[in-house]
């Protein structure tokens, strides 16, 4: 089973996968952008859905790597997450904003919304974007409807702490491209990484 694709090798830990995702251009049927945002999630984080073990909800994060794990929010939003490390150890990505490039209006249609910024700054507005549901939930990201692409320019990456959870919220596993007017909300402290 292949892990590695836009040049990341989805076994890494999935503060590394974060990392790395920041500036590769998520496609799902054609529709998407460059992620500008992400958290890494881990089996060892109480923060993770994995962290208790394994359930029929979270079944999907547990591997294999290169995977999507789709789950709701609140009962509300889709939100879209990359599997990683060895299977069976439940760790992953989640995907919080991307830069929309294709498909806008469809994008614009689905979210009900014109402005550019809006369309994708939060985990449930990338998935309602690009039509992602429980229907890709454990689906190949080497497989269509999915396409990632490697980043075209070399990118500064932030890390902060992580936002909207309860637990473990110091933990600096939230990763923005520099400067990005696309996020879902702004870095209330950062480190530079590169």
């Amino acid at each position: 089973m292949k892990s590695i694709l836009a040049g990341i090798d989805f076994a890494d830990d999935s503060a590394s996968v974060a990392q790395q995702l920041i500036g590769v251009t998520l496609l799902v049927n054609g529709i998407g952008g460059r992620i500008v945002e992400t958290e890494a999630y881990d089996g060892l984080d109480p923060a993770s859905h994995t962290f208790s073990g394994i359930t029929p909800r979270n079944a999907a994060m547990f591997g294999p790597p290169a995977h999507a794990y789709v789950y709701r929010s609140y009962g509300i939003h889709w939100c879209l997450n990359f599997v990683c490390r060895e299977p069976g150890h439940g760790a992953g990505v989640l995907i919080r904003a991307i830069e929309p490039l294709a498909g806008l209006d469809v994008m614009r249609e689905r979210r009900g919304v014109d402005e550019l910024r809006l369309l994708c700054s939060g985990p449930g507005k990338v998935c309602q974007a690009l039509g992602v549901s429980h229907l890709q939930n454990r689906l190949d990201l080497n497989a269509p409807p999915f396409l990632l692409l490697p980043r075209e320019d070399e990118v500064t990456v932030l890390a902060g702490p992580r936002i909207g959870i309860s637990k473990a919220m110091e933990v600096p596993w939230r990763f923005v491209l520099a400067g990005s007017p696309y996020l879902s909300k702004p870095m209330r402290s950062e480190v530079k990484l590169n």
